[in-house]
């Protein structure tokens, strides 16, 4: 029995290190409020998903993306790149949501066969800069802020949710590197 307790213990001691060291502690970050001024025009592809099963959708829905790109060439893609990943029309109640793996693209014509047409709308946004401690806490990380913004800071901002947009992920070449960073942006209205 003794040596049981401590093996628990043991294990419990290091998933709380490791927890530390590739996630780290939740820190509230800077955040700008800006203007879009104009919309965002992006082609990709969309799923259904939720609270609970984000983590693996988004994978499931990368690969297919890239599959399809692979197959069919979006024409016009923005440079420098911008890959745009939109959470829409949460509901509540089921926790289920819309997410939208794309990318950004100058002029919309000729899409691709099996993706779509989306715009992110020029409105205000509360821009807030993601960091993971690791490249393995992306999801953790993402989940982390996402829990912030919407439980604390939104309610007490002075903002309500935008009813055109959720919020979009801008990812682009700070996305890359030892210290990379995405661009989570917010959906406002007065």
């Amino acid at each position: 029995m003794k040596t049981a307790i401590i093996i628990i213990a043991a294990l419990v001691l290091v998933i709380f290190v490791l927890y530390y060291l590739l996630i780290g502690r939740f820190i509230k970050p800077e955040l700008k409020i800006i203007t879009l001024e104009k919309p965002i025009d992006v082609i990709g592809l969309e799923i259904k998903t939720s609270d609970t099963d984000i983590y693996k959708d988004v994978s499931k829905v990368s690969k297919k993306f890239n599959a399809l790109k692979a197959e069919h060439p979006i024409p016009h893609l923005k440079e420098p790149w911008q890959s745009i990943n939109i959470s829409n029309n949460y509901n509540e109640q089921t926790r289920e949501f819309t997410y939208i793996v794309s990318d950004a693209v100058t002029k919309v014509d000729n899409i691709p066969e099996g993706l779509t047409h989306y715009e992110v709308p020029a409105i205000n946004y509360a821009v807030f800069p993601i960091r993971p401690k690791s490249k393995f806490a992306w999801g953790i990380t993402m989940g982390k802020m996402k829990s912030y913004i919407f439980r604390e800071w939104l309610p007490a901002s002075g903002y309500k949710p935008s009813p055109l947009i959720g919020d979009f992920e801008l990812h682009d070449e700070r996305s890359l590197g030892k210290h990379a960073e995405i661009q989570l942006y917010v959906g406002l209205s007065q």
